[in-house]
């Protein structure tokens, strides 16, 4: 694998502020992951250490309720990156599932070799770090989000913040990350076109 065919390298250059030299051993961990529409990447429960960029495609990651109900707690597209933080650690498992909503093209990288080589070069450490400090503030900016934004103000912000993604994304699934219905997405959907 070389540098001008991953997602992943000039995220991590971003990151550090510099190039980041490419480990001999990358190809044996990071793989490109192919996965159809509608196809479930992992469930809740697993264990899963591994750090996703995504090259192509947009997948919700859902938490599952026990009486069947699905929340999405977040959408991820074109350039962004995900993990369950719970799954990094020795046998941490996975906090929720991921599901393709088309057809996508994924980086899955090994997290506990990309911590090792992080261990051994300043670069790769400053983008972990600096990556870790993105997730953290888009997870807080959600949070706030939910807890100070009325739902049409949710609405808002999310296609301010994410071009085309709405119109991407099926309607129950982005009533679910705004934490609404989907009658009542449909409703503000209307009254904003008026």
């Amino acid at each position: 694998m070389d540098k001008q065919s991953l997602l992943s390298w000039p995220l991590l250059c971003k990151l550090a502020g510099d190039e980041v030299a490419l480990p001999d051993d990358l190809a044996q961990h990071l793989r490109i992951v192919c996965l159809p529409k509608g196809q479930t990447l992992f469930e809740a429960g697993q264990v899963h250490p591994y750090l996703y960029v995504v090259r192509r495609g947009c997948l919700k990651l859902v938490y599952r309720a026990l009486n069947g109900d699905d929340w999405v707690q977040e959408l991820v597209s074109e350039g962004d990156f995900f993990c369950s933080l719970t799954a990094l650690h020795g046998q941490g498992v996975t906090s929720f599932a991921c599901e393709a909503l088309e057809a996508c093209e994924l980086e899955c990288i090994d997290y506990v070799w990309m911590e090792e080589i992080a261990a051994q070069h300043a670069l790769w450490q400053r983008a972990l770090l600096r990556g870790w400090q993105a997730f953290a503030a888009r997870k807080e900016l959600r949070e706030r989000d939910l807890l100070t934004l009325s739902p049409t103000q949710r609405y808002q912000a999310f296609v301010d913040g994410h071009p085309g993604l709405a119109q991407r994304v099926p309607q129950k699934d982005l009533a679910r990350f705004l934490g609404i219905t989907p009658v009542s997405l449909s409703r503000i959907r209307g009254r904003l076109k008026d």
